[in-house]
Formats: structure tokens, sequence, C-alpha cells
């Protein structure tokens, strides 16, 4: 049995040249990040210094977590673009991957919001706090618990589909394990409390260093002028990621409106709250600071030696 055809072309459209269009921009911002991603990635992995501070450990996570995302969302763009339909069982793997990379990243934003706050607020304990194990601990503990919302999803699935919903032909998008309207609804709210949760945080910390960088001078009031700069664009960062979360809300009531429309709205969230979003982080972390940014010119000037050399 095929996927259900109303679907299908909801995400395609009516209109081949915009289709065309939309994922061939897809492309031209997603590659250039995956290799802006990884890039810095190989230098963190090259430079023992940065895999000693905990700040860049969890930095060079959301690196991999993002890459990931951008490649396999990617693959998802380009299989309705060609009307790629593949079996739910194929599918279904496919679409829990993407729902977790799309949680690993704002969460460990988060983490590196509160490894900041630490190291300004109380710059005695953060020594203590966020050891090298922590850290990878915290990490761990990341992957796992983004990984476990969508088994979760998975496991309700199961428990709701009609008898052979797994025989379907269908586009590899997180909707196919939402069969019940309670469940989506159910999952829609847990997203908006879980980024609420997150931006409260965010916030937690960005008035906490604003009070730190207030009292302090000289060098103590720089370092955390910096720390609240960068908290400030994580907030920005993961206030777009929110918007994400009310996208879905946006689109139900654009398709009652027209179909062509919705294609665009939906391919402008997506390019906007998922990609654009993800793409800040580099910004902060990586060309924002001088330490890695260092790295990142010698890891280069290293590559560009070697190629010399060959040749």
């Amino acid at each position: 049995m095929s996927g259900n055809s109303s679907e299908q072309r909801l995400l395609k459209g009516n209109d081949p040249v915009r289709l065309n269009l939309t994922t061939a921009l897809v492309q031209v911002l997603v590659w250039p990040f995956v290799y802006i991603n990884l890039f810095m990635y190989f230098t963190y992995r090259k430079k023992p210094a940065l895999q000693a501070e905990p700040r860049y450990v969890l930095f060079a996570q959301t690196l991999l977590a993002d890459s990931a995302l951008f490649i396999m969302t990617d693959f998802v763009v380009i299989g309705i673009h060609v009307h790629l339909l593949l079996p739910l069982p194929f599918c279904i793997p496919v679409a829990v991957s993407n729902q977790a990379l799309a949680l690993v990243s704002p969460t460990l934003i988060t983490a590196m919001c509160l490894e900041r706050y630490v190291a300004i607020c109380f710059p005695l304990r953060h020594v203590d706090v966020f050891t090298p194990t922590r850290t990878m601990f915290i990490s761990a503990a990341v992957w796992f618990l983004s990984y476990l919302r969508p088994f979760v999803d998975l496991f309700i699935l199961f428990t709701t589909m009609p008898k052979g919903y797994m025989n379907r032909l269908n586009f590899c998008y997180y909707e196919i394990l939402l069969v019940a309207k309670w469940h989506m609804e159910m999952r829609g709210n847990l997203f908006v409390l879980n980024y609420l949760v997150l931006l409260s945080i965010l916030f937690f910390c960005y008035v906490a260093i604003i009070r730190v960088a207030r009292r302090a001078s000289g060098a103590d009031r720089q370092a955390a002028s910096k720390g609240q700069r960068t908290l400030l664009l994580h907030l920005l960062q993961l206030f777009m990621c929110t918007l994400e979360v009310f996208c879905p809300y946006i689109e139900s009531q654009v398709i009652l409106i027209d179909i062509d429309l919705f294609i665009v709205v939906r391919y402008f969230n997506f390019l906007a709250f998922t990609i654009l979003s993800r793409a800040i982080t580099p910004l902060i972390y990586g060309v924002r600071d001088e330490k890695f940014q260092a790295a990142m010119k010698e890891f280069l000037l290293q590559k560009r030696s070697k190629v010399g050399f060959g040749h």
C-alpha cells in the first residue's frame, strides 16, 4: 500500500519550479555549514588543549549533532524532491534519528551556558564542578535523553497504529510516528514546555552574569562581559529554536488558505529555524572565540603546508 497521496502532495506542492528552487536553496545552505562544522570538529580533535576545556568538549558535541542533522534532513528533502517513497520500517529510524539530533544541540547549548555561568559566577568551583569526566557524562546524558523521547513516541506508535500501517510506503518525515491526534498535540505541548524550560535557564544565567559584570572590574569585568555577549547569542539561538516549535501551528492555519503557500512557509520555517538557528553555533564558539580561532588558523596552515609539501 502506498502512503497517503494527499500528505505527499502537501509536502511536494503543485509547482515543480518552486520545489526545484527550494531544494537547491537547501543544498546551498546545508553543505557549507556541514563543511564548517566538520572543519571545526577536526580542529578540536587535533588540539589536546581544547579537549581539556569543558566548553569546547560540549561545543564539539553540538558540531557533530548539527552536522548529522543537516545531512540526514537533507536526505529527507532530496527524497521528497525525487518522490522517493520508502518502507516505514526504513523511514522510522531516519525520523527517530532526525528528531533526536534536533534535541541534542539546544540541550547542549544550555549545558554550555551553565558552564559559563559557573565559570564566571563561581570561578573557584568551576574546576571541581566541570571536570573532564563530568563533562563527558553530561554529554552522554544529553545524547541518551534526546534519543529517549522519540523512542517514547515510537512505543506509542506501536500501541496505537492501525493494522497494516507498517506496510505503507512514505516520505521519511517525523509525522509518520504520530498516528493519533492526541499524540501529535501531546508532542507539540511537550516541545513548547521543553524549550521554555531551556530559555528560562539561559535567561537566569544571563541575568546572573550581568550582575557579576556590574560588580567586577578589570579582567574579571571583561570576561563577564564576553560571557554576557555569548549567552545573549545563545538566547537568540534558542529563541529561534523555540519559534521552530510553533511552526506546525502556523502551518496548520496556512494550509487552510493555500497549499502552495503552505509549501513556501514550510520550507522557510525549515531554513530559518532548523538550519540557520544552528548555523549560529560555529559563530559563537568558533569564529568569536580567540583560542579556537587561533587553533583553526594553525590547523589550516598545517593542512596547507602538507598540500604544498605533497606538490
